[in-house]
């Protein structure tokens, strides 16, 4: 005849358990620092990512200075452009528009104008 018997300790069953080095679930000083820099790391990288996305690091464009011209009569905006221009005069009839918010190229005698100087 042969007999079973039955061990009444409750034991914990290590199937489930993953990857854990320690069982029990708790982590180790070591686990708790390793997880410390990763989560630190990954905060580094996120930033770093966010402030290349909203422009952060680029180069600082210096303030425009603006000298007020009225226009005289029989004056166009080329004129004007060319008289203050110091190389590119079509580069300063669009620096002038855009500085008086210009639709076209036309202006009246008389016009105030703020033109951009260097």
């Amino acid at each position: 005849m042969s007999a079973v018997t039955f061990n009444s300790v409750a034991s914990q069953s290590s199937v489930n358990q993953g990857f854990l080095a320690n069982p029990s679930g708790a982590l180790t000083r070591r686990g708790r620092l390793a997880r410390t820099v990763v989560v630190l790391s990954l905060s580094v990288v996120m930033a770093a990512g966010f402030a290349a996305r909203s422009g952060a690091g680029q180069t600082v464009v210096q303030g425009i200075s603006y000298t007020t011209v009225v226009v005289p009569a029989g004056a166009t905006l080329w004129s004007v452009a060319s008289a203050y221009s110091h190389g590119d005069v079509q580069a300063m009839v669009e620096a002038i528009r855009e500085a008086n918010n210009l639709p076209g190229y036309d202006v009246a005698a008389g016009a105030r104008l703020r033109v951009p100087t260097k």
